[in-house]
C-alpha cells in the first residue's frame, strides 16, 4: 500500500513532466486532492530523529519502549506514541530471532525473600574469539536486583577457580542465602561441596533437564548473548575480560519492565531503602514473593551420594 507521502510526490511528477493538471493527476494515482494539498503542521523533529537513530544503533537490541525509557532520561519529554511513530518511519524495528529450545513444563520457583543477596545463580555461557578459540563465561547473577555480579572470561574454569571466585565476591558484597545452579561438573565437584560447607553457603541443585528451575540466569544469559557477545567480536581473552569488567555484561540486563525499567543498581538501592519500612512487624513471619521448589528437586547432598 502506498502511503500519503508517495501519492504526493507521484502526483508532483505526474504535473511536472507531463503538464498535467492536479485533478487529474489525481484520478490516474488514485489520490484525494485535499491529502495531496494537506501540509503537515508536526513541529520538525530531525533532532529526535537522529537521537532515536544513534540509540538504536548502539542498543541493536532495544525495541521503541526501551529507547523511550533512554529518551527520557536524556530530558526528553516527547509521548511514547511520537516515538514509536519516529521509531518506524525510521525502520528501526528489531527483528526477533528464533530461539532452537523451548523450555516445557510448568516453572518451579523457590522461596526467595525481596532483598539483596537473598539468591544468587551461577551457570556458564560460552563463545569464540576471532580467532575461533573457544572461552566461557561464569555469570553470577542476583535474582531479586537481576544485578551482575560477576561476569568471568576464560579458556577454562574449574571448580576450584568458581569456589574461588565466589570467595572473593563474597568479600565484596556479602554471603547470599543460597546460590542455585544447574549438575555442571564443576558445580557437583568436591571444590564447591567443600567451598560450601566451609563457608556455610546453601547449594541448591535444580531438577536435572528443568532449567526453567534457574530462569533468572537463563533470561540474563539470553540477553547477554542477544545484546552483547553476538554484537561485539572478541579479539582475546584480555578484550573479553576488559568488556566485562567495565560493565558492559551488567547493562544487558538492565532496563527491564519487572524492574520498572530501572537498572539493576537502582533497584536494588531502593529496595533496600524500603526495606526496614515495609518489614513486617517482629512477630509475623515474611511474606515470600515466590513458592516453595516442588518435592524431588535436589539439595547439595545429590552429587554426594551420586559420587
Amino acid at each position: 500500500m502506498v502511503g500519503p507521502a508517495a501519492k504526493r510526490a507521484a502526483v508532483a511528477h505526474l504535473q511536472a513532466t507531463m503538464d498535467l493538471s492536479e485533478r487529474r493527476a489525481c484520478r490516474i494515482v488514485s489520490a484525494d486532492r485535499t491529502m495531496i494539498r494537506y501540509r503537515p503542521r508536526r513541529p520538525d523533529d530531525s533532532a529526535l530523529r537522529d537521537r532515536l537513530r544513534d540509540l538504536a544503533n548502539v542498543r541493536r537490541r532495544f525495541g521503541y519502549r526501551r529507547l523511550f525509557i533512554l529518551l527520557r532520561r536524556e530530558g526528553e519529554r516527547s509521548g511514547i506514541n511520537r516515538i514509536y511513530r519516529l521509531y518506524r518511519e525510521e525502520g528501526l524495528i528489531v527483528r526477533k530471532r528464533r530461539t532452537r529450545r523451548r523450555a516445557v513444563g510448568r516453572r518451579a520457583p523457590i522461596l526467595v525473600e525481596a532483598k539483596p543477596n537473598a539468591r544468587w545463580s551461577v551457570d556458564f555461557v560460552h563463545d569464540q574469539l576471532a580467532c575461533g578459540r573457544r572461552f566461557r563465561i561464569l555469570n553470577v547473577v542476583d535474582d531479586v536486583t537481576r544485578e551482575c555480579l560477576a561476569a568471568v572470561a576464560d579458556t577454562s574454569i574449574s571448580g576450584r577457580r568458581v569456589a574461588r571466585e565466589l570467595s572473593e565476591l563474597i568479600g565484596r558484597r556479602g554471603k547470599p542465602g543460597v546460590i542455585v545452579s544447574d549438575h555442571g561438573t564443576e558445580f557437583t565437584s568436591n571444590a564447591i561441596l567443600a567451598w560450601s560447607a566451609e563457608h556455610k553457603v546453601d547449594w541448591h541443585y535444580i531438577a536435572p533437564g528443568k532449567p526453567m528451575q534457574n530462569a533468572f540466569i537463563e533470561s540474563f544469559n539470553g540477553r547477554m548473548r542477544d545484546e552483547l557477545l553476538n554484537e561485539t567480536l572478541f579479539f582475546g581473552l584480555g578484550h573479553a575480560a576488559a568488556r566485562f569488567a567495565n560493565g558492559s555484561a551488567i547493562t544487558t540486563a538492565s532496563d527491564r519492565t519487572r524492574l520498572g525499567y530501572a537498572t539493576p543498581a537502582e533497584f536494588a538501592t531502593r529496595i533496600t531503602a524500603i526495606g526496614p519500612a515495609a518489614a513486617p512487624h517482629e512477630s509475623s513471619a515474611s511474606a515470600p514473593i515466590a513458592h516453595h521448589a516442588p518435592n524431588g528437586v535436589s539439595t547439595a547432598e545429590t552429587p554426594v551420594a551420586t559420587g
